[in-house]
């Protein structure tokens, strides 16, 4: 029924979860260059780059929340798509892939338009100061620009995956990062636009990285293709797709909640250093996405295996698959949490050489990032409640962590013990470790109760 190297069903599981997650793994290394290349860019301006780093800075809830759109249509239609898949049903595969695109380009642009009007209010509701808004508002003017190209790029790219098209996937992303990071330094600098040159390079290379995804999705080598009559949304399918990204938009957007209450927070613990601050924490969650988008590459990887064998009534696979992701997650946060402990400086002067934000940023860093490979343990847990159709369970877990834990803590720990901002900085692991243990630990009796449900001891 399926074309070499797309039935996830047989043959070794860790080889098929590798061969979709290693291009996806590198894909995600290069989307971090793709996100942070403007920072890197920004911040050797020279005179201005440390205000220039903290107006961008500024604009990542934003960015953030426009990528938890793709999380909800695009992240929540794949795993669906892979269950009809591998129920043999591929003309409702197509309807889902279908409905999934229709609602990333309505949100799209309603959430441009949204954005674009209310910019100023938002920005300074976001921690923005008369001479960061300048650059804050340079800089994002112009990225909502390139709103459909992101949601077309991102929010399909888990159907070119979901495929078994790892490496095609891969490439929708490399070849956005790529030429980002060639464009940067001539818009930036050549022609001297500065922040705006930054925002121009980087809504060219999205728009390159969509049009290289609808090319496949419509093309000859797509098994399911991405047809016009298919892109009708129904009530049913728009559900059911929503029930299931539900998670990873709540996880986007309460991370964007996260960077708008630590910039605001930070900004009135801080005093006279509250913007220097701002900039380091714009430094700590570019690192973080060094960190995550891996891990989130492994477990993307994973959940079209785990959500295929789920769907043909292969449980045994499933929990081989689970086991895999789980212990590889862990073992790739454990190393980089080491790295970070030892050797902090390199990641803070990669985006900016100032002696102040090294000063600052090495012991935030270390509390920051205190036991990450705790954080593995939610995105295994999370990952594997959405590739199994449990969406109830992934939207708590989601809230639970970010929602429930980080905001609270940051808004508290500042003033207890007489912590200040290191209080900011101590919310997250916290989180991770609460809520890393609470969401795999029901990850874990959820698919012991399947297993025996199936007869399997």
């Amino acid at each position: 029924m399926y074309k070499a190297g797309s039935d996830f069903g047989a043959g070794s599981v860790k080889k098929n979860i590798l061969r979709i997650a290693l291009p996806m793994t590198l894909a995600q290394l290069i989307n971090v260059l793709y996100n942070m290349v403007d920072r890197v860019y920004i911040g050797h301006i020279g005179g201005t780059s440390s205000t220039a780093l903290t107006g961008v800075g500024l604009t990542l809830p934003i960015i953030t929340i426009i990528s938890a759109f793709t999380n909800l249509f695009g992240a929540g239609g794949a795993p669906l798509f892979s269950m009809a898949r591998g129920a043999g049903d591929d003309k409702r595969a197509g309807h889902i892939m279908g409905c999934s695109f229709s609602l990333l380009m309505i949100s799209g642009l309603i959430l441009a338009s949204i954005c674009y009007a209310f910019r100023r209010p938002i920005l300074y509701l976001f921690g923005a100061g008369d001479e960061t808004y300048i650059y804050a508002e340079s800089y994002i003017s112009i990225y909502l620009i390139g709103t459909l190209f992101v949601m077309t790029s991102l929010g399909l790219n888990p159907f070119i995956n979901a495929q078994g098209f790892g490496v095609m996937g891969m490439l929708t992303v490399a070849i956005g990062a790529a030429l980002n990071l060639v464009l940067d330094p001539v818009f930036i600098f050549v022609l001297k636009l500065g922040v705006r040159g930054a925002a121009v390079a980087t809504v060219i290379s999205q728009c390159v990285s969509a049009v290289w995804v609808l090319a496949f999705l419509t093309g000859g080598r797509a098994q399911v293709k991405l047809k016009l009559r298919e892109l009708r949304p129904d009530g049913h399918t728009t559900l059911a797709i929503c029930a299931l990204g539900l998670s990873g938009f709540i996880m986007a957007v309460t991370n964007g909640s996260v960077q708008l209450v630590c910039n605001a927070t930070l900004k009135r613990v801080g005093g006279a250093l509250g913007d220097a601050y701002v900039g380091v924490m714009t430094v700590i969650t570019s690192v973080r996405e060094l960190i995550t988008l891996p891990v989130q590459g492994l477990t993307s990887g994973a959940q079209p295996v785990i959500s295929f064998n789920y769907g043909a009534g292969k449980l045994d696979r499933v929990k081989s698959a689970v086991k895999f992701m789980s212990a590889a997650c862990i073992v790739f946060t454990t190393v980089m949490w080491i790295v970070l402990l030892i050797a902090p400086e390199p990641f803070i002067r990669l985006f900016n050489d100032g002696e102040e934000l090294l000063t600052l940023g090495v012991p935030a860093m270390h509390i920051y990032f205190f036991g990450i490979f705790m954080m593995a343990l939610q995105f295994a847990g999370q990952s594997t409640f959405v590739a199994l159709g449990r969406s109830k369970q992934a939207v708590f877990f989601s809230l639970l962590r970010k929602a429930f834990i980080v905001i609270p803590l940051t808004l508290w720990l500042p003033g207890v013990w007489g912590l200040g901002v290191k209080g900011v900085f101590l919310a997250e692991p916290v989180s991770n470790f609460v809520g890393g243990i609470a969401c795999f630990s029901a990850m874990c009796l959820t698919l012991r109760s399947m297993l025996r449900s199936a007869g399997d001891t």
